[in-house]
């Protein structure tokens, strides 16, 4: 069993759901990345969804594009986060996802990158423009190195895809609750809860829903229908917001006593676990 596996079964165990943070790698900096992941990890997350900058992305909404702008301004490439995950491993065990497009693996070599990702302590990918019709290399190469394959599905898949969609995911399966773009605002459709029940019984994988959750009542409300809630624009907005006062704070005007500024990252953490 996977390390994403166990984290899922360790959570059921105890009646719980797994909270899912997304932040991009190497917003502000992979160092800083490294440090908010560790972060995260004091403030209850299960498993970590780490987005790899590109510039054509087709699921961002705008929070997490300027975040991937910012990390491509930085020279952060995939091969450069991959490196990063392996250097973290040595400080982390916490399950590590990274959501990319397929144009960079592509471009890395489909078996060069699950080699590579999977020997870097890499736990699953999610690649929102790889359907699962066109994923069989894919999805072989990621077994035989022991990396989840994460599918998305959408409130408007119908059912037969949704049946393609749950053959080809491992880990857990992504729920959208919207069809758009990441970072609009949660609009859960009425029958929500049925569909991730049916996905659930269909698949026996657990389901995470994201896209759209920002505040602790959301995730709460997420929290009673899904095995797990993804949390990332509300997130990244706040690093964001971090960075912005660091850089004032190195102007004189910020001198908070810890000397990181704050933008309530923590607290914002502490209540959404607390939601979930």
């Amino acid at each position: 069993m996977t390390r994403i596996g166990k984290t899922f079964k360790k959570l059921k165990r105890k009646g719980r759901k797994a909270f899912i943070p997304y932040i991009m790698a190497g917003d502000p900096s992979l160092e800083r990345t490294g440090e908010l992941i560790g972060l995260l990890e004091r403030h209850g997350a299960d498993i970590v969804e780490l987005g790899v900058p590109f510039s054509d992305p087709l699921a961002d909404g705008p929070v997490i594009q300027r975040a991937a702008e910012r990390a491509l301004k930085g020279g952060v490439s995939l091969r450069k986060v991959i490196r990063f995950v392996s250097d973290i491993r040595r400080k982390t065990q916490i399950p590590l996802v990274l959501m990319t497009y397929f144009n960079p693996v592509f471009r890395y070599g489909l078996e060069a990158f699950m080699r590579d990702a999977s020997e870097a302590g890499v736990d699953g990918v999610i690649v929102p423009d790889l359907p699962p019709e066109e994923a069989g290399e894919y999805r072989k190469l990621a077994r035989a190195h022991g990396v989840d394959t994460i599918f998305l599905v959408a409130p408007t898949s119908t059912e037969e895809r949704r049946k393609k969609i749950a053959r080809a995911s491992s880990g857990f399966l992504y729920y959208v609750s919207i069809t758009g773009i990441t970072g609009a605002r949660l609009a859960l459709a009425g029958e929500a809860g049925e569909s991730i029940r049916a996905l659930r019984e269909m698949s026996g994988k657990p389901v995470a829903l994201g896209f759209g959750v920002s505040t602790p009542e959301e995730a709460r409300q997420v929290a009673a229908m899904a095995d797990g809630v993804i949390v990332g624009s509300a997130i990244v907005k706040r690093i964001a917001q971090d960075t912005s006062a660091q850089g004032t704070s190195a102007q004189g005007t910020v001198a908070p006593d810890t000397g990181v500024p704050d933008s309530g990252l923590e607290e914002f953490l502490t209540s959404l676990r607390e939601a979930i």
